[in-house]
């Protein structure tokens, strides 16, 4: 029986060719052959560009039909997740978006320097450049020496491949395989295949208070919100919004809490090197949240993280909260003084 396919919906498709590193164009050259590259590319006004040598073979596509492809691989399912014996569930999730159009060749200076501007930034966010600009006297004969292609995004579709022809258990039981396994990625898999089966019972290791669901891996949307949870604490005083999200987008191991409408109400978030260490830092609960046991699932849920829970000795600094952080195991081992006087405190595994 033919499965059916589950498309992605064309803002999904757009974004994935626009935070993918590469993509696949496939059409033919000028004699009907065959022609497949894998290219730098980047969405630049509903189109994706990329450059070219001026006589290289990429050429041959110009006015030609071509199809783009990406794809990224979510997590690789084995079989005894969820068949002790049989091999047949091994699977891989995945998803993956497609475009077909013309290319052309982009002549305007102006169009060309954007093209190269985005795809620098894709390549080299940090900078550590002079800004590509058309009229620069650093760019200008640079970038008429190249060519600079692009095909439309109009003709965009996508798939995504999350066990959505599953039963409920069996997508349970990969959740909790994904959880016991704790590769790296299986935390994002999680909450990936939980999005794509919002109808689902919540697994019981993600079984939150009344009035909340947990997660194991926040999106990168919301540390904006984690910042605001956490900003007006103590420990970061003085550090900007800005800064706390990043520290949130950057941290080994971030988990949370959120209400019935999915605004986050409680972050957690940990530092790891997966074995000798880990170190916990902005735990917040929103104020109609705490005292409802929802700070102490976060933090649990935290500690079991697979990122986490293979570190021997777990650290964290507070002032005023040591006798929370005593019912989980911590114990007090010294005082910091810096940037303020708090307690140090260790989980020994």
């Amino acid at each position: 029986m033919r499965r059916p396919i589950f498309r992605s919906t064309e803002e999904d498709a757009l974004r994935l060719f626009d935070v993918s590193p590469t993509f696949e164009l496939a059409s033919i050259n000028r004699d009907g052959a065959p022609l497949l590259r894998t290219l730098h590319g980047v969405v630049v006004e509903r189109r994706l560009a990329f450059h070219a040598s001026p006589v290289g073979e990429k050429l041959d596509v110009v006015g030609r039909e071509a199809v783009a492809q990406v794809s990224r691989t979510i997590a690789t399912i084995p079989s005894y997740f969820t068949d002790p014996q049989r091999a047949c569930p091994a699977t891989t999730l995945y998803a993956s978006a497609q475009a077909h159009g013309i290319v052309t060749v982009e002549e305007d200076p102006v169009m060309k320097a954007r093209v190269l501007a985005a795809l620098m930034k894709k390549l080299q966010p940090e900078g550590g450049y002079a800004p590509i600009d058309a009229e620069s006297p650093d760019y200008r004969k640079a970038i008429a020496g190249i060519a600079v292609l692009s095909m439309p995004l109009d003709r965009v579709d996508g798939k995504a491949k999350l066990l959505q022809h599953k039963t409920p258990d069996t997508r349970r039981l990969v959740l909790e395989g994904l959880w016991s396994r704790g590769a790296e990625g299986d935390a994002e898999a999680i909450e990936e295949i939980r999005a794509s089966s919002p109808g689902d019972p919540t697994p019981s290791f993600l079984e939150g208070p009344a009035g909340t669901t947990l997660a194991v891996a926040l999106m990168p949307g919301e540390a904006e919100k984690a910042a605001r949870l956490v900003a007006d604490l103590y420990w970061n005083d003085d550090v900007p919004p800005p800064l706390i999200a990043n520290a949130h987008r950057g941290s080994t191991a971030w988990v949370g809490a959120r209400d019935e409408s999915g605004d986050l109400v409680a972050t957690a978030r940990a530092i790891s090197d997966r074995a000798k260490h880990a170190w916990i830092y902005d735990v917040a609960v929103a104020g109609p949240y705490r005292r409802r046991g929802v700070g102490d699932r976060v933090v649990r849920l935290l500690l079991e993280h697979p990122a986490v829970r293979g570190a021997k000795k777990i650290h964290l600094g507070t002032r005023d909260a040591m006798a929370f952080y005593e019912r989980m195991g911590f114990v007090a081992k010294a005082t910091i003084p810096r940037p303020y006087t708090s307690t140090e405190m260790v989980l020994l595994r």
